[in-house]
């Protein structure tokens, strides 16, 4: 806990016991806050390609099994080293019954305790379906007749549904709810991927247990025109706002395709919104309008969601991302400004999770994640004198740059090196276990992508109009 700031002198002065970190030539900051995270191995290092979001869900399926505990910690390696003490974890999207995801959510939590950074987990609740914006079974319907078995045993994977969700998450907070570092939150996946009764469970447990909540929503136009279906031509927000799922303990995850309607309802019910702006650009999702939630006074936080820009968790360039993809032409104020950027990576990130009152800013009382950056290589070999220094150091540190990561007053990290874990001897163990033959599930799963690819495909002919308003309805489409 952070219990006194000041001059180093004098606090140097009134506790003479205390150990010093640094030496005077670091800039002192709150650890970061990735808002949104699910895995470790990108998907580029597993063989799927950056397509739209839709079609990615397709060829995704062809993934290899994940391996929790050492792909968690491959992302940790990457988050810490760049200035990140809290991640939002969402953990879900792939198949699984309830033994097999608790197993897993036990070693993506242990990961983090092992690493020392603060956490807060949740499963993405994620019921119906599975593959296009339409029910299982009338998708199979659509595919050919030597693809059902295998694509319909896909489907049966999935054995997630809201009463399992809720006892997951019922399970995990009464066992992890006495650590310091790790917290248990809801997470409703998205609108079209949660039934009615789905999302009011998950509303009245958020409600009764005073948990925030994460839920993805807009994430593309598809999703956009998802809800207007659903709706009957309302909007996402207009449909989830039924289930009293708006307001200060829920994060829209990604947001991109909002009304200036649905702008005003967040602003009025203080819900936050997180930007994922390398993910938006890598999967074709568009750009957040951030300078209007700006505008509104909008909380909002930064993900990473494991798809930056340069197929890392690196928050400093991330923030230098969301910097610089909202300049509007013209001469009116209408830009992101370095403060913003930075409120979004510390408090504005912290909001979103359950630590909000305990991190995000370096005060008397909070919690003592802080992050120190080598001050020379950012200002060497020149900088002005007059540059203001928060501009300094989001416009120019590097990972590099970043030389001790403290986490509730731990050192975590220092000069390259973390404290708790060998790196290299993770690393290698990962990549041991993936030199490994593909099983014959995971051979049957690349065979099962290929084949239902063209028929996702075919199922979004048409399914978005971007010429109207208004939606296009396919015949024979269903909710």
């Amino acid at each position: 806990m952070i219990t006194a700031i000041g001059a180093f002198a004098d606090l140097h002065r009134n506790n003479p016991g205390a150990p010093v970190v640094g030496d005077g030539q670091q800039v002192l900051l709150p650890g970061f806050v990735n808002a949104h995270h699910h895995i470790g191995l990108s998907t580029v290092q597993l063989g799927i390609s950056d397509t739209t979001l839709e079609l990615w869900f397709a060829t995704s399926i062809a993934m290899r099994d994940r391996i929790p505990y050492y792909d968690t910690l491959y992302s940790c390696f990457e988050m810490v080293a760049s200035g990140t003490t809290t991640a939002q974890h969402l953990h879900g999207w792939i198949p699984g019954d309830p033994r097999q995801t608790e197993a897993e959510a036990e070693s993506i939590i242990r990961a983090y305790e092992d690493i020392g950074m603060r956490l807060s987990y949740c499963y993405a609740l994620r019921e119906q379906n599975h593959l296009v914006y339409e029910a299982n079974e009338q998708f199979l319907a659509r595919v050919a007749a030597d693809v059902r078995p295998l694509l319909a045993k896909y489907f049966a994977g999935f054995q997630m549904p809201a009463k399992e969700t809720l006892a997951l998450f019922d399970h995990l907070r009464a066992k992890h709810k006495d650590k310091e570092r790790v917290r248990i939150q809801l997470a409703p996946s998205n609108q079209q991927w949660c039934t009615d009764e789905g999302l009011a469970m998950l509303a009245d447990s958020a409600e009764k247990h005073g948990v925030p909540i994460h839920m993805h929503l807009v994430e593309t136009p598809y999703q956009k025109q998802y809800a207007r279906r659903r709706g009957d031509g309302g909007t996402a927000v207009d449909f989830i706002e039924r289930f009293g799922l708006l307001g200060p303990k829920t994060t829209l995850g990604h947001a991109v395709w909002l009304s200036e309607s649905d702008l005003d309802k967040l602003a009025a019910t203080h819900t936050s919104v997180c930007h994922n702006c390398s993910s938006n650009f890598r999967l074709r999702s568009g750009v957040l309008p951030l300078n209007r939630l700006e505008a509104r006074g909008i909380n909002t936080a930064i993900g990473l969601d494991d798809v930056g820009i340069n197929d890392d968790q690196d928050m400093l360039q991330e923030m230098r991302m969301v910097l610089r993809a909202h300049r509007e032409p013209g001469m009116d104020d209408r830009v992101p400004t370095v403060a913003q950027v930075f409120r979004m990576a510390t408090s504005g990130g912290a909001q979103t999770t359950p630590y909000a009152a305990e991190i995000g800013t370096l005060e008397t009382g909070k919690a003592a994640d802080i992050v120190l950056i080598d001050w020379n290589q950012i200002s060497y070999p020149y900088l002005d004198s007059e540059t203001p220094v928060l501009d300094a150091v989001i416009q120019r540190a590097k990972m590099q740059g970043v030389q001790t990561v403290i986490v509730a007053g731990e050192i975590v990290y220092q000069d390259g090196k973390f404290t708790r874990l060998d790196r290299e001897a993770a690393l290698a163990q990962l990549a041991d276990i993936l030199k490994r033959p593909l099983t014959d599930e995971e051979m049957g799963r690349r065979r099962l992508a290929k084949a239902v690819f063209p028929y996702v495909k075919s199922f979004y002919d048409g399914y978005y109009d971007p010429s109207t308003s208004e939606p296009y309805y396919r015949q024979n489409s269903r909710i």
